[in-house]
Formats: C-alpha cells, structure tokens, sequence
C-alpha cells in the first residue's frame, strides 16, 4: 500500500522539478537580454581629458633604446601564446613588437578609437608578415573585447585620453582571463598636458575595483609603470556605485 502511494506522487515530483528546471532556464535567458549599463550610467571623469593629438607617443629610436617593450614584457610576466591586448595602439609600436615576443601561438590586438590609426597598424602587420595581429575598432566607453578573451592588457600613454575612464574600465574587466593584469604606463604630470598624476590613477583603477599590485618608474625617462589586477564579477560596482576621483 505504501508503495502505491509513492508512486503516486512520482508524476506530481517529476512535474515539479520540470518547473523549477524552466522556471531557472527562464532567468537564465532574462539575465542574458538585461541590457547593458549605458556610459550614461558611469560617473564623468573629474578632471580633464586630453585630446588625441597623434597616432604615437615619443621617438621609436629612443623608446627601442630604453627597451621600452622588454620592461613591459618583465613586469606583465608576457610570454609566448598569451593574448596581449593594446589599448590605443595608435601607430602599433607595441603591438608590433609584443606579436614577435608572443609568437605565432599567440595574438595581439592592437584596439583603438581611430578608425585610421588600425588600417595603417594593420598594413604594417602585413608589411612584417605578422599574422598574429588582429585590430578592433573600439569606443571611448568600451573597448569592444569578447569576454575571457585576453591575457593582458596595455594602455601606453594614452589612458589621459580615455574619455570615458570608468566606463572603459568597467566594460575591460570582464576581457580579462583567470590571473590577467593591466599595466598602464604614464607619465607624472597632469592629464592636461597628457600625463596622470600616480595617485590619481591608482585612485581611479580602484574606484572601478582594480587591485594595484606595483608602480615603479621605468628606465630610460618613459614615465611609471603600474599594473593592476582587474576586478571579478564579484568585486566589480556598479556603475551607480563608482564615485569619480578629482584630479
């Protein structure tokens, strides 16, 4: 007797945890078509921006004398077969050089907000028969990278220009593989005249949830060096949370 009431109760059970099974299928696909945060929903960037004046920073002769991409290369630990994102490419100085360190196992993808600036990064990628290197146009809110899609990125005098810094460093975050680092390199002196003061970037990195892990000076008179962990989901704001830091 028991046992013919339980199984009576086997359809009512099985026809519950159907339910439950669409009922979290239902969320799943709800949480996949929330919209985005608009830049609208970021704080603005209190201090100035500077304006993009060039499609790169400094003479190649002497940045290839300070060995500017070698102390990149030693303080991001880059290796062969990662993905290395270039953060305002421009001219592709980096993003050249880093596609022979990574090899052909890797990729490097030279991202900027200047249409122009990536169809000459990519013609001299094929000029130099780098087939590693792809580019992205990206936007001053977003850089446009899939998720879990890069190992490291780099922002080479240019985070000053970045018109929307929180939104970009929000929308990056989630770009970022398992152990990823950024590492931005900056000159001391105020975003004006196209450098960040140390304490104000740090400040702004951490306002987004970036994790600073060091900031030296780098060799040859090119500025400072800092690289952050970037936040995970968990410890990511929100856009409402984020509170602009004054330069």
């Amino acid at each position: 007797m028991l046992y013919h009431r339980a199984m009576k109760w086997l359809p009512s059970l099985a026809a519950m945890a159907c339910a439950a099974a669409l009922l979290a299928a239902a969320r799943v696909a709800l949480a996949s078509t929330e919209s985005p945060p608009s830049p609208g929903a970021f704080p603005e960037p209190q201090r100035p921006v500077a304006g993009i004046v060039s499609s790169q920073w400094g003479n190649f002769a002497t940045r290839d004398a300070a060995h500017e991409v070698d102390q990149i290369v030693q303080r991001l630990g880059i290796r062969p077969g990662m993905t290395v994102a270039d953060i305002g490419a421009g001219s592709g100085y980096d993003t050249l050089r880093l596609a022979r360190i990574v090899g052909p196992k890797g990729l490097v993808i030279g991202e900027d907000v200047t249409a122009d600036y990536l169809v000459a990064l990519k013609a001299a990628a094929l000029s130099q028969h780098l087939k590693n290197v792809r580019t992205v146009l990206g936007g001053p809110a977003d850089p446009e990278l899939a998720a879990g899609s890069i190992d490291v990125a780099i922002m080479v005098h240019m985070y000053h220009e970045i018109a929307q810094p929180y939104a970009l460093l929000y929308r990056l975050a989630p770009a970022f593989r398992a152990g990823g680092m950024l590492g931005i390199e900056e000159l001391d002196r105020p975003t004006e005249r196209h450098g960040t003061p140390p304490a104000l970037l740090v400040c702004e990195l951490t306002a987004v949830g970036y994790r600073k892990l060091s900031l030296e000076p780098l060799q040859g008179a090119l500025g400072y060096f800092a690289v952050f962990a970037p936040p995970s989901r968990n410890t990511r704001p929100s856009p409402e949370a984020i509170r602009a830091c004054r330069g």
